[in-house]
């Protein structure tokens, strides 16, 4: 019986042990997961960290250009070594020593000349000597002029100024029917249509204040105080109505024109980001809306690049616009770009690089054995071949040649090598090898073809940040009526 109670007591002991054992795997097991999620909040504080204050390629504008230096501009400016200020000795010759020559050559300084080339100028008078001292010092002899010195040049500013174009039309009147008693025999002569009928405005008036709207990101309430320091009491009410005016009358049929011109070529490009619209009708002012990039692509004929607004990023926006399109699109991963009618999609290499520069450790740019630093090396030497092209400046059919030749080995080992990935769930790593395998039927389609883009980074340098609207651009008439609003 004690016997029994003893095995008893023992196989108790060892079920305890076992149920340890597993609680303490169950741990471990919570422990890794948490250490995990740890490890990829860092990686994304990391990340993060990196666009707002890292100085590399890779870094994302996440507000307006000069939105935090506001204030210190001047200061972060004037600190900085002016490459384009010139030395007051720029006119005598330059003497250089063994130890200059020896050290690292220096970007050469912008010379006046190059700095303001197109610029008029205005040669002024010498400076002469008062008259009580045009006499020499030894002997006394008036002194007579005997050339000219440089001293400096100077930039002069004059400010815009308004003026007031009176413009008449000559009337005619018939002398022999005014003999005869016939006073109402007048003929006027033609004059050219207002650009805006019953209005002021002119073209120069109109381009300024659009100029200084998207281009220089200067709110109509600030214009409407510059205006009024020129002399004319514009209201920020009637620089809207006009720059709405003319860009429905002069501005929409231009952009049907280059839509219809753009759907007409074979190689196309497309990228979409998202737009705040204040004081929307029927809509919250924290609602994201969507202005849409188009260009055409780099197959040598003069770049279109059009942009249009939406509410929504629904795929219809982007079928619509590109209806009647039959050929190569480049765009990023987003799916709505998918299974468009007659288009052939092709991935951007650029965005799979990103994905993988964004998911490398922090102070592990350099170790090979990291998954994420491989992945850009691959990446690094697609993009090599896409560099020596264009060194090479080689034609279409040169560049679809030599793409041919050397991309497909590089193809042919990272899919592979893709495959065999297996990283933590959620992670960065996770997030770029998911992405590269998503875009691997679009990825090569850019060999089909030598006038196929590599990347969309020709549609990401025209991006715009809203107020921001760079030239050139060309903005439909819904996305024009909400900005002027």
């Amino acid at each position: 019986m004690a016997h029994s109670s003893k095995a008893l007591m023992q196989r108790e002991l060892l079920d305890t042990i076992k149920e340890l054992r597993a609680t303490i795997e169950d741990l471990r097991k919570a422990l890794a997961d948490s250490q995990e999620r740890e490890r990829v909040a860092q990686e994304q504080i990391a990340v993060m960290t990196k666009r707002l204050f890292g100085r590399s390629s890779e870094k994302h504008m996440t507000q307006s250009e000069g939105q935090i230096d506001f204030f210190n501009e001047i200061e972060v400016e004037a600190d900085k070594t002016p490459a384009e200020e010139i030395p007051a000795d720029e006119f005598e010759e330059e003497v250089s020593t063994p130890a200059d020559e020896a050290k690292k050559p220096r970007k050469p300084r912008t010379r006046r000349k190059e700095l303001f080339k197109g610029i008029p100028v205005d040669e002024m008078p010498p400076i002469e000597l008062p008259a009580g001292e045009q006499y020499c010092d030894k002997c006394g002899t008036k002194m007579e002029p005997a050339g000219r010195k440089l001293i400096r040049e100077e930039l002069i500013f004059t400010p815009a100024q308004l003026r007031i174009r009176r413009i008449y039309a000559q009337t005619y009147a018939c002398p022999e029917c005014k003999e005869n008693g016939d006073k109402n025999t007048l003929k006027n002569a033609p004059t050219p249509a207002a650009l805006i009928p019953h209005s002021y405005a002119t073209e120069a008036v109109v381009a300024h204040a659009m100029y200084e709207k998207f281009a220089n990101a200067m709110p109509l309430y600030r214009q409407e105080k510059d205006w009024q320091q020129m002399g004319a009491a514009l209201s920020r009410g009637t620089l809207g109505r006009w720059i709405k005016i003319c860009s429905d009358e002069y501005f929409v049929p231009i952009y049907e024109y280059f839509h219809r011109l753009l759907l007409s070529r074979t190689f196309a490009m497309a990228d979409e980001t998202r737009l705040q619209v204040l004081k929307e009708p029927n809509r919250e002012p924290e609602t994201q809306s969507f202005l849409w990039l188009y260009r055409s692509g780099e197959d040598g004929l003069p770049p279109l690049i059009l942009y249009q607004y939406t509410e929504t990023r629904a795929k219809y926006n982007a079928e619509e616009f590109l209806r009647g399109f039959k050929g190569y699109l480049m765009t990023d991963g987003y799916q709505g770009y998918n299974n468009l009618p007659d288009i052939i999609r092709e991935a951007c290499w650029a965005h799979i690089r990103r994905k993988f520069c964004d998911a490398i450790p922090a102070g592990k740019q350099g170790d090979l054995s990291e998954p994420a630093v491989q992945g850009v090396q691959y990446c690094d030497a697609l993009f090599k071949i896409e560099r020596y092209c264009r060194e090479q400046k080689f034609t279409a059919e040169q560049r679809h040649a030599y793409r041919n030749k050397k991309a497909p080995a590089i193809l042919k080992a990272f899919w592979p090598w893709l495959d065999k990935q297996n990283p933590a769930k959620g992670s960065r790593l996770d997030k770029a090898v998911t992405y590269a395998r998503n875009q691997k039927i679009y990825a090569e389609n850019y060999l089909q073809d030598g006038r196929c883009s590599f990347s969309n980074n020709p549609s990401l340098s025209e991006q715009i940040t809203y107020p921001q609207l760079s030239a050139p651009i060309i903005v439909n008439q819904q996305l024009q009526q909400r900005i002027c609003a």
